[in-house]
């Protein structure tokens, strides 16, 4: 599939500065010409535009509604643009409220076309949070309660129905920080997850051949990948680092598990942070990871589109 690489150089959903040049540093990490490479046939459709970042406190348990509001939508509109094209959009952030616009546009074309939708969302954060049990107000860490309906109107409104997206349609890979309101909402939804705990005791393996079992050849994969899902050891470019996350090579393991479905149709790739990254290291590490979500391997490996593995 043609692939669009999308910027949404902003970091209006976060607290700390410097995610806004995220996109940049994917593009001088060679994300372009790594897919290229691969066989891919890639566009880079530049970055959509939003406001500026006013680094304003909270209003309402929100920080910067408005102009976190205003780039979703266009990120919204451009990843459905893509979508509609028969492109695989790739989106390039940007703090992680932006999956709010990108898998609206997705759940939208998914419902219209007639396929399934699995979210894989792998994080270090729940990202469940509502204005009433935030400890920050930053939006960043409400994009999954907002698809789920669970946000204002402005942003649970942005796909063609409300909400975007329902709770068997989403499972999150890598948690280990949780806030104590999030761990009540995410059991009282029912959300699957595989936490830091489950990957320790059970492997990254069984988590993803229990993440990808649904799979089939009407299967929309989505990705949303925050670079602080890796150990901050190897990505140490991102705003809000966890210590004990998956390794590299497990993080590597978890991309080449979805890529040999063959079911990607959609990635966020998100957090990175160049102003406190180590020579542009986590961005690196971005476009490593994406490779193997397209096809790099040490093995040469096939694909069969039909009957898809999952482990």
């Amino acid at each position: 599939m043609e692939l669009s690489l999308i910027g949404a150089p902003t970091d209006v959903g976060a607290s700390v500065a410097g995610c806004r040049l995220g996109p940049g540093a994917l593009r001088v990490a060679g994300i372009g010409r790594g897919l290229t490479a691969l066989g891919r046939d890639v566009t880079d459709t530049g970055d959509v535009d939003g406001p500026p970042n006013p680094m304003q406190p909270p209003v309402g348990g929100y920080r910067h509604l408005d102009e976190v509001v205003a780039w979703n939508v266009a990120v919204r509109d451009r990843v459905a643009d893509a979508l509609a094209a028969g492109r695989l959009p790739v989106l390039m952030g940007g703090d992680h409220s932006l999956a709010i616009g990108s898998i609206s546009a997705v759940a939208a074309h998914c419902r219209a076309v007639g396929k399934k939708l699995l979210i894989i969302w792998v994080d270090a954060h729940a990202d469940i949070n509502t204005n009433a049990m935030t400890p920050s107000g930053n939006i960043h860490g409400m994009p999954v309660a907002c698809l789920l309906g669970h946000g204002p109107d402005e942003l649970t409104g942005l796909s063609d129905t409300t909400p975007a997206i329902t709770h068997d349609q989403i499972h999150q890979v890598g948690l280990r920080s949780v806030d104590p309101g999030e761990k009540v909402f995410l059991a009282d939804l029912g959300l699957a997850v595989y936490d830091m705990r489950y990957l320790d005791e059970a492997g990254m393996r069984k988590a993803m051949r229990r993440v990808l079992a649904s799979v089939d050849a009407d299967t929309h994969l989505h990705l949303s990948l925050d670079l602080d899902f890796v150990d901050p050891s190897v990505a140490p470019g991102v705003g809000t680092p966890v210590v004990g996350g998956p390794t590299y090579r497990e993080a590597q393991l978890c991309m080449e598990m979805i890529a040999d479905t063959g079911r990607l149709g959609s990635l966020d790739l998100v957090e990175i942070n160049p102003a406190l990254d180590v020579r542009n290291a986590t961005a690196e590490l971005a476009v490593d990871l994406v490779e193997s979500l397209f096809g790099k391997s040490t093995l040469l490996r096939v694909t069969d589109l039909e009957n898809p593995p999952v482990g």
